[in-house]
């Protein structure tokens, strides 16, 4: 029974360390698509500051201006694709975050029962050693 107990108290630990490595796969992943996000909202706010200077401009100036802003916007645009494929992984590691927290908590439970099954054995075999001797009589000499 004690192997038993630690057994399931070495499975706990082993839950406790795959729950902390999900939680940061999944902290990890968020940031990834917290950092995407960023990216096609600067690349969004570039294009929209892309401005011609008052007063008389080349077409040159403007074809350029009119290039530079396509090139964001495809840019941005092939940021779509990453950002949901970003969010369906960081999706997938609050899953996993939550599978390991369910089985570190699995684990905690069958710990505990093996330690109070543990412990009632002990006293069983306790009082089960207990005997009462009868008291030998003292010689009244």
């Amino acid at each position: 029974m004690k192997a038993l107990a630690q057994r399931r108290a070495r499975i706990t630990r082993v839950r406790e360390v795959q729950l902390l490595h999900a939680v940061g796969e999944a902290a990890a992943a968020e940031g990834k698509v917290n950092q995407l996000e960023g990216n096609a909202a600067k690349l969004a706010a570039m294009r929209m500051s892309l401005t011609l200077a008052p007063g008389i401009t080349s077409g040159a100036g403007i074809g350029n201006a009119g290039e530079m802003g396509l090139r964001l916007d495809t840019v941005r645009h092939g940021l779509t694709d990453a950002i949901g494929a970003a969010k369906a992984i960081a999706q997938a590691r609050v899953n996993d975050r939550r599978d390991a927290d369910i089985r570190r908590e699995s684990a905690e439970r069958l710990e505990n029962r093996a330690v109070i099954e543990l412990q009632r054995m002990i006293e069983e075999r306790m009082t089960a050693n207990f005997r009462l001797r009868p008291r030998k009589e003292a010689p009244n000499g």
